[in-house]
């Protein structure tokens, strides 16, 4: 591993360039020069974009030699959470420590260690006359916030690319790559019931009139789950059955029943386990995260508030579906009482395994690497990559954070093992790219 490769992302590392409320906006601007600088003094283009946000877009190019070559769009955020109790970090969040082969810093896992070694492969690569494919740099600073200037800019982008390559997802172990080929996505809302002007007291008006609270887990009833986490049948418009090469790669995931014992979860079911990969990457869940109302007196509430979120499998319409949730919802509403709804929504992404970009990628990380990739899901969402699949860009979505790197919590790190897969992984998929067709 070149000397440079560690050096300059501890230079980058440095910069507390937080998007989730407690940064400054001159600190984002900064860790925006600095990525927008390694471009160009690869011989690149890179300027700053700001959309309505204190976080600018780095958009850059790296041009081939061939004009005629493949386009592809590299991405990534340099945006990064909070510290945090700094009390729980054993050395402090800005200021880089190698240790015990990983570098300890916010950000070196998610995002800025991650992607810096697909940054530095191409730039590497451009700067010795040898870079195979177009590259479009694209790397924003508020994924942490929710992606709103990313979003825009690429839905408004015409130009587009014949692939994509996020470093912004994780490993399944140390050793072994992925490949994310689906991500789901998400409906939340926030609703607020009122059944009164106020509370009362429960001895002199209960059995009487309504009790938000009460109307309130009436509410949430229409939607959830049962008992072994199965969902009513309207919230499973659009589901999909995963392709068979995507469950034999699922085979060589951890088994489910060890990942929830790991996290020392009560199992939702006797199949839960087994199904683990299946129903986080393949099917929709609704979760409710927060309920509040009354107090613990003698009172009947008179207003109670909750979150809950439904979250999509791949090829479901959110809006459809939030559509569905609000009729369920209103539905249920007892006459004589109010139910205000706030939503949010993000698109669910899948890409086909047989994409000839992703089997292109998957040859390249077996060579970088040595094992060959699993074509996993992941249950979360990135709004970005629901975007490129929108716009029909393949989307490479891999990356070398480990299992154990803590990413969003204290102590966060980035393997320099990782490191160094990233860079010579970035390195193979570049060169693999130029067998891409060209749009």
């Amino acid at each position: 591993m070149s000397g440079a490769l560690l050096d300059e992302l501890i230079d980058w590392l440095r910069i507390p360039s937080i998007s989730t409320g407690e940064g400054e906006p001159a600190d984002l601007e900064r860790a925006a020069e600095w990525a927008a600088a390694k471009v160009r003094e690869a011989g690149g283009e890179a300027r700053l974009v700001r959309l309505g946000s204190h976080a600018p877009l780095v958009l850059g190019e790296l041009r081939a030699a061939d004009a005629g070559a493949p386009t592809v769009m590299i991405y990534g955020h340099y945006d990064v959470q909070g510290a945090g109790d700094l009390a729980l970090w054993h050395s402090p969040p800005f200021e880089p420590e190698v240790r015990d082969g990983r570098v300890f810093a916010r950000g070196a896992a998610d995002d800025k260690g991650n992607f810096w070694p697909l940054l530095h492969a191409a730039c590497a690569l451009a700067r010795e006359g040898r870079l195979p494919v177009h590259v479009r740099v694209f790397v924003e600073g508020e994924e942490e916030a929710g992606s709103t200037a990313a979003i825009e800019w690429l839905r408004a982008d015409e130009r587009g690319a014949d692939a994509a390559v996020v470093f912004d997802s994780v490993m399944v172990d140390a050793r072994t790559p992925a490949i994310t080929t689906a991500l789901r996505g998400i409906v939340m809302c926030e609703l607020a019931v009122r059944c009164g002007e106020r509370d009362l007291h429960s001895g002199l008006f209960g059995g009487t009139v309504r009790n938000a609270l009460h109307v309130l887990h009436g509410l949430l009833a229409q939607v959830l789950p049962d008992a072994d986490g199965a969902l009513r049948a309207e919230l499973l418009e659009g589901v999909e059955a995963p392709a068979e090469a995507e469950r034999a790669s699922w085979e060589r995931l951890p088994p489910g029943d060890a990942s929830l014992a790991e996290v020392g979860a009560v199992p939702l079911g006797d199949r839960a386990g087994a199904e683990f990969h299946e129903r986080t990457g393949a099917r929709p869940s609704l979760d409710v995260h927060f309920a509040e109302a009354g107090a613990p007196r003698t009172v009947i509430p008179a207003a109670a508030r909750a979150a809950f979120s439904l979250r999509l499998a791949p090829r479901q319409d959110p809006e459809r579906l939030r559509a569905t949730l609000e009729r369920l919802l209103g539905d249920a509403l007892p006459a004589g009482c109010e139910l205000e709804l706030e939503w949010f929504s993000a698109a669910p992404a899948l890409f086909d395994a047989g994409d000839p970009a992703i089997v292109l990628a998957a040859q390249a990380l077996a060579r970088a690497t040595g094992i060959e990739p699993v074509l996993a899901r992941l249950g979360g969402s990135i709004p970005i990559v629901a975007e490129l699949a929108a716009k029909r860009i393949p989307a490479i979505v891999t990356g070398f954070v480990a299992p154990d790197d803590a990413f969003h919590a204290p102590n966060e790190s980035f393997s320099l093992r990782g490191l160094q897969l990233g860079e010579r992984s970035a390195r193979e998929l570049l060169r693999a790219f130029a067998d891409l067709p060209s749009g």
